[in-house]
């Protein structure tokens, strides 16, 4: 039996994770924490018995208390809130669905705790890489990708030295409007974006797909992970999405970990790791598949995954400073309130306008991020 806490459990992965930890049987939640779905977390708590829920508003805090006062359940909210859950002294492995850079403080306090992390909370890396990679090091902690890409890179190295790596060949589906040009997106509207060919995700994540924004995340996020310098990381368009990622090793040999678009293999390989378990689902027919193509990203029209490269070559608080003005200007497009090629626009002018701090401090992170969302207010 093992024993774990979720940061973002009604989202997405959090709740793909649950569907994990149902068909097991063998894992223990000890703490679960979400945003504002409080009829959700309701649910999950009587199904999981948690010790410790978190929520972050007290209002919503307040609601769940009366929710649940017939169950043996600690509610708690805010960041101190998301911090006990993320040291419970049971835990063992901390699973971070949270979205944005809210969960920056949790996984920190986390590692210092000891725990392992299952990695699916990209902006940890991307914007405070520098912090987590060397503390959780000296902690002796493991960082178990969630991300699909990154836990076929981490799968295809298995049992390999990082030393023979020659280049991460990180895949991506092209998203909803793959092979349009820049004129064809003018007047696209959300529903169009939201509508992704093979993966079924959360909407900022879905948004983050269309504008290849997602992929230049996760080539952050891999730099930091597999110790690797931004000229060793290429994207590669597969737009089947069998391949989930692929390694080059410097005796030219290509290590590929494929299988269906399903996010549960990458969360229970997490769970488990060093382990394989059983996981039910459709299996990959290559009579049927028929072919794998690949493309070069379009990167003239999909500029999320050019700006994220400067950003990452730059360095320091430009990560953050390209991550928080996504983070708003994707809200704001969802809230119909800019066009889906403002996103770019926002993106641009906020990295045009911002001087790099070296080796930021977490509360340098922070700090810089509300500048960038006072910027975007004060314009659009």
């Amino acid at each position: 039996m093992r024993t774990i806490a979720i940061l973002g459990s009604t989202g997405s992965i959090g709740t793909q994770t649950l569907e994990v930890v149902r068909a097991n049987q063998d894992i223990q939640v000890a703490a679960l924490a979400a945003g504002r779905n409080i009829r959700k977390l309701e649910e999950q708590i009587r199904e999981f018995c948690p010790r410790v829920a978190a929520v972050w508003s007290e209002e919503d805090a307040r609601r769940l208390r009366t929710a649940t006062e017939d169950l043996d359940v600690k509610i708690v909210c805010g960041m101190e809130g998301l911090v006990e859950v993320s040291v419970l002294p049971e835990v063992e492995i901390l699973v971070t669905a949270i979205v944005g850079m809210i969960g920056i403080v949790p996984t920190i306090e986390a590692i210092k705790a000891g725990k392992d992390i299952a990695l699916a909370n990209k902006e940890t890396l991307v914007t405070a890489g520098h912090i987590i990679m060397p503390l959780a090091k000296r902690q002796g902690v493991r960082i178990l990708p969630v991300d699909s890409e990154h836990s076929a890179v981490f799968q295809a190295l298995n049992g390999e030295s990082s030393r023979g790596i020659s280049k991460i060949l990180l895949t991506a589906s092209g998203g909803p409007f793959r092979g349009r040009k820049r004129e064809e997106l003018e007047h696209i509207q959300v529903e169009d974006a939201l509508k992704h060919p093979n993966w079924t995700m959360g909407r900022k994540i879905t948004i983050d797909s269309a504008t290849l924004v997602n992929k230049g995340l996760e080539v952050m996020e891999a730099k930091w992970l597999f110790g690797v310098d931004l000229d060793r990381i290429q994207v590669v368009v597969q737009p089947q999405s069998v391949i989930h990622s692929m390694v080059e090793f410097v005796d030219g040999a290509v290590i590929a970990q494929l299988g269906t678009p399903d996010m549960k293999l990458p969360i229970q390989y997490a769970l488990y790791y060093p382990e394989r378990r059983f996981l039910g689902g459709e299996r990959l027919d290559f009579g049927k598949l028929g072919k794998i193509t690949f493309e070069e990203p379009d990167t003239d029209t999909f500029l999320g995954l050019k700006y994220a490269f400067a950003a990452a070559r730059a360095g320091g608080s430009m990560p953050t400073v390209f991550n928080a003005a996504n983070e708003r200007a994707v809200a704001k497009f969802l809230e119909r309130k800019i066009r889906f090629l403002d996103i770019y626009d926002i993106i641009a002018h906020c990295m045009e306008n911002h001087v790099p701090l070296e080796n930021p401090s977490v509360q340098q992170i922070l700090d810089t991020e509300q500048t960038v969302y006072e910027m975007i207010e004060s314009r659009w």
